[in-house]
């Protein structure tokens, strides 16, 4: 290829995405493509700093619009220090999380609005996925899976919260139907992958 592919994965707290992300990561690599797999909010020494702040259950008094802005830095520094450069040198880059998370979890959760598209513009500089697969499985199922192993500061909102975000990520889904694929996470890990293979492929087989 002559450019690299950013392929994003999306979902609720709980919906085996980073599972799913693992698993391609590790097929593509043995197809020969050469794969950066990263995460949101993270993926650099700055970012996992970010992370650690935002998802620390002692922060619970963090204004709203505070998290969004340090989602924004933290990937406004991924941007420049580790998604950028590889797709200048042709990888496949798989990460966990991007601005669609941002829209559902602080413009939509946190009641933020358009504020949250503005900020993270500013911070990608033009830099989105090609393929965005969301992982679609209920909020209550989710919460469900996460309530059994405790949860991060925002893992441990409530319900109401969640669901928001959740029909958030549907109303991403169908206003950009050509990056973003939903895929049915209630059923198993094997399965899931399946389908996540085979739109994973045929994107990238549509740029080669």
């Amino acid at each position: 290829m002559s450019e690299g592919a950013f392929i994003s994965f999306e979902g609720p707290d709980g919906s085996g995405k980073s599972t799913q992300q693992r698993l391609l990561g590790e097929y593509l690599t043995g197809l020969g493509y050469s794969v950066v797999s990263t995460r949101e909010p993270g993926g650099t020494r700055i970012g996992e700093k970010i992370r650690d702040l935002t998802l620390d259950t002692e922060n619970r008094e963090m204004d709203a619009l505070t998290e969004a802005m340090l989602y924004a830095s933290s990937r406004a520094q991924h941007v420049a220090e580790v998604i950028r450069p590889a797709l200048e040198q042709g990888k496949v880059v798989l990460c966990d999380r991007y601005v669609d998370s941002s829209i559902a979890y602080q413009g939509c959760g946190r009641a933020l609005g358009g504020v949250v598209a503005d900020i993270n513009a500013l911070a990608v500089g033009g830099i989105m996925p090609g393929l965005t697969i969301f992982i679609d499985i209920p909020p209550e199922t989710c919460f469900d899976r996460i309530g059994r192993c405790g949860g991060d500061r925002i893992e441990s909102e409530d319900i109401v919260y969640h669901r928001r975000v959740y029909e958030s990520y549907l109303e991403i889904a169908e206003k950009f139907p050509n990056r973003v694929k939903a895929v049915d996470g209630r059923r198993g890990a094997g399965e899931v992958q399946a389908d996540v293979r085979a739109i994973a492929c045929g994107y990238l087989g549509q740029r080669a």
